[in-house]
């Protein structure tokens, strides 16, 4: 570890924290209805959506309602996006003549991009049509994270309602999302992408003559609109099947730089946001605090595992810190620290092998997944996954002192618990459940490129990514066939809508409910105290959840390595 290293993780955090502010002040009157500096431009666009629909803006929905919309939008966008990774040989902007998808990775990529997932089992430029990409993969990036953004602001309104049967509308906060927050963002940041040398055109692609007289095809297309979405809305998915390592998917260190800060942007900016609508700032502060913790710690232990290497490589005289599968223009602290943010958030873009990390500086991506990808998390997946364990936060300090919790006014109730409890442990039955399946049957052990602990660590990894929502993978792993592509998406699916479903009955039950004067007795959120309990509850219930499957993995391949052995032949 340099001192450089650790200013450039400096200087990341004081970025975005310097964006908490502005952004939250901004979102907070795109979803409250009030006058933005864009209204005068998108309102009328705003209108004319709503008028064509036949959307009252003004009609609000109970949390069902909410919930059935979100489901029937998403249900549609499903079967779209399959219909045109499957027609994609007939229908135009296919200038490479790319072939239909399979059936099953079409179904696999379909909830992948519908959860905000981003998982890939497939090269982006030998797989995919522009019109794929473009209408296919973009259009799903902007809309599974105005929903993700969208959810969160509605169990927002929970905290902050009372007596109240409504959570707002989610076809108002999708379309206010999208109109107000992505699109502006996303088209100046497309702009700065391709000033760093990002291709952006529909042109075929180029045939080069390399300096060794060799014949070259290199992949172009419509990049840098991807990109801009895929980071700020922390989908993930690559033009490329390189994804950020990739030269002309991330071309400088300044490009490098802005994508891991546009990735926590807008989920950080969430957390004030919350303390807007509530009324008080610090309980905002605290949850970004609670978050602060947890990934500061994550990168300490990843940058430290990555500088020091392993002792296998040391043994064969490869000093200097472990840069296996990592780009040289990036180095370790980049790499580290992209990997750390990109698992902490539902993000999933890589610029570095995962799979060939050391086994420590492996484990926090795994254990940022498996907490359920709650520090800063995907743009609204994260606060309101937050949001979850500080309802269970509170109900063990209404145990600990003997009385009815209470969460800014509002009692925390059997129903509320159980709501939350119900949205955290699908996370593991998933997780734990998948990779059960895949160690055992013949289908799955047939994935892993590399037996013993390691191997064990690639199915585990996808497996929670998948349920995690997140996407990104140890590359060692053969996901491309029928067993693997069904049974991860059917993870992505349980993990999406099976939080998002609870989360939104706890806004419901906490909407109605009347607001409970402060006491004497009432237990302050907003100090060192509350974040510091959050924390453990955190870990506490995410070590008790996994640690199973983490000391058979990682661990393990931790442990072993200090003994100076190899896993290649492991059993």
């Amino acid at each position: 570890m340099t001192p450089n290293g650790w200013i450039q993780t400096a200087l990341f955090c004081a970025v975005v924290l310097a964006l908490v502010k502005p952004l939250g002040w901004y979102m907070t009157r795109v979803f409250t209805g009030e006058r933005t500096p864009l209204s005068p431009v998108i309102g009328p666009v705003e209108r004319g959506l709503y008028r064509a629909a036949g959307i009252d803006e003004r009609h609000e929905q109970t949390w069902l309602g909410y919930g059935l919309a979100m489901l029937a939008f998403h249900g549609l966008g499903f079967v779209l996006l399959y219909a045109v990774l499957r027609l994609q040989d007939v229908l135009p902007l296919n200038p490479m003549v790319q072939s239909a998808v399979a059936p099953d990775l079409a179904f696999n990529t379909a909830a992948s991009f519908v959860t905000n997932t981003n998982w890939q089992n497939y090269g982006g430029e030998s797989t995919l049509s522009y019109l794929s990409q473009m209408l296919g993969l973009t259009h799903q990036n902007f809309l599974s994270a105005a929903t993700g953004i969208a959810l969160a602001v509605a169990l927002i309104r929970g905290f902050a309602r009372a007596s109240a049967r409504t959570v707002g509308s989610f076809w108002v906060d999708l379309t206010r999302c999208t109109l107000y927050v992505l699109l502006p963002i996303c088209v100046v940041y497309a702009l700065f992408l391709v000033s760093q040398g990002m291709p952006q055109t529909l042109s075929a692609y180029i045939d080069a003559t390399t300096l060794e007289g060799a014949k070259q095809t290199i992949a172009v297309g419509p990049v840098a609109s991807q990109v801009a979405i895929k980071m700020l809305g922390t989908n993930g998915g690559g033009f490329f099947n390189a994804n950020a390592a990739h030269p002309f998917e991330n071309p400088t260190a300044l490009s490098n730089f802005v994508q891991i800060v546009s990735i926590f942007a807008l989920g950080a900016a969430l957390t004030n946001v919350f303390g807007r609508m509530v009324g008080d700032e610090r309980q905002g502060w605290a949850i970004l605090a609670t978050m602060g913790v947890l990934f500061l710690a994550g990168v300490a232990v990843t940058y430290a595992s990555e500088a020091s290497g392993s002792s296998v490589l040391n043994g064969l005289g490869l000093t200097g810190g472990n840069m296996e599968g990592k780009e040289v223009r990036f180095g370790i602290v980049a790499s580290a620290l992209f990997a750390v943010v990109t698992t902490a958030a539902s993000c999933g873009a890589v610029n570095a092998m995962h799979d060939s990390f050391t086994a420590l500086g492996g484990l926090i991506p795994l254990i940022n997944m498996q907490l359920g990808e709650i520090i800063v998390g995907g743009v609204g997946a994260g606060l309101y996954g937050m949001l979850v364990f500080v309802v269970v936060a509170i109900f063990v300090a209404g145990l600990m002192v003997g009385r009815t919790p209470e969460y800014l006014g509002k009692k925390i109730e059997a129903r509320e618990v159980k709501m939350a409890m119900l949205a955290i442990l699908c996370l593991p039955l998933m997780m734990l459940g998948g990779t059960a399946l895949a160690t055992v049957l013949p289908a799955g052990l047939a994935g892993p490129a590399n037996a013993g602990p390691h191997g064990f660590s690639e199915i585990l990894y996808a497996f929670t990514s998948a349920a995690a929502n997140n996407g990104s993978a140890f590359g060692g792993l053969s996901g491309n066939t029928p067993f693997y592509n069904s049974l991860l998406a059917l993870g992505m699916l349980v993990g999406r809508f099976f939080v998002i479903i609870p989360a939104l009955a706890i806004a419901g039950s906490l909407a109605a409910k009347k607001r409970v004067p402060a006491s004497a007795g009432t237990f302050p959120t907003h100090g060192g105290l509350f974040v510091g309990l959050l924390v453990g509850v955190i870990l506490i219930v995410g070590g008790l959840t996994f640690f199973p499957s983490l000391a058979l993995g990682p661990v393990v391949e931790h442990l072993a390595g200090a003994a100076g052995q190899t896993f290649a032949t492991g059993g």
